[in-house]
């Protein structure tokens, strides 16, 4: 499927993909090149959102444990 670049370089992801890939209005993607193929890779960027509970105290072994996760990640995003 061929889809145009506009002066700005954005391109419209087709509506038959999107669907497909289950990504709606203000989610992410993620992009990546495949130098191997000459290709750009766009994929959905789920992300796990930690919910925490109002009014509840942490210990700081938790909140440790909350960051570490954060950090990490992170870090396994790049």
């Amino acid at each position: 499927m061929k889809v145009k670049v506009t002066r700005n370089f954005q391109i419209t992801i087709p509506a038959e993909m999107r669907e497909k890939l289950e990504i709606k209005e203000g989610d992410y993607v993620e992009v990546m090149l495949d130098e191997r193929e000459g290709a750009m890779i766009v994929k959905p960027y789920r992300r796990k959102w930690t919910t925490l509970k109002l009014g509840r105290r942490l210990t700081p072994e938790e909140i440790e444990e909350i960051v570490r996760e954060a950090t990490n990640e992170v870090a396994s995003s790049y």
